[in-house]
């Protein structure tokens, strides 16, 4: 059976699905490493396991009402410059004092 070569329409619908997916993808890729990060700050200034500084993004989101990738974003810059709203302070606190700190290895116990 002699195959039917594909329209131009088709192959160009499929160009701009298959660029749209890629886009998609590095999108992820890139809010993948934004909330890394910020659980990598978490970890190191909150004291807590990196599946608590998890714990404590998603909580500050979803009490904020703001995605994720948002509050991992303000982390970032909370970091890098020392701003931070405050309603997303106040929250990382809350949050930080429900999942942590943690006790760190061979370090001394807390008083």
């Amino acid at each position: 059976m002699a195959q039917v070569p594909h329209e131009p329409a088709d192959e160009t619908d499929r160009i701009f699905a298959l660029q749209e997916e890629v886009d998609q993808l590095k999108e992820a890729i890139v809010s993948h490493a934004v909330v890394d990060q910020a659980i990598g700050m978490m970890v190191a200034l909150g004291r807590v396991a990196p599946d608590q500084g998890w714990a404590v993004l998603k909580d500050v989101s979803q009490h904020t009402n703001i995605k994720l990738r948002n509050v991992a974003e303000l982390i970032l810059i909370w970091g890098r410059n020392g701003e931070l709203p405050p309603e997303i302070k106040a929250e990382l606190e809350d949050a930080l004092d429900r999942h942590g700190p943690t006790q760190i290895p061979e370090a001394p116990p807390e008083r």
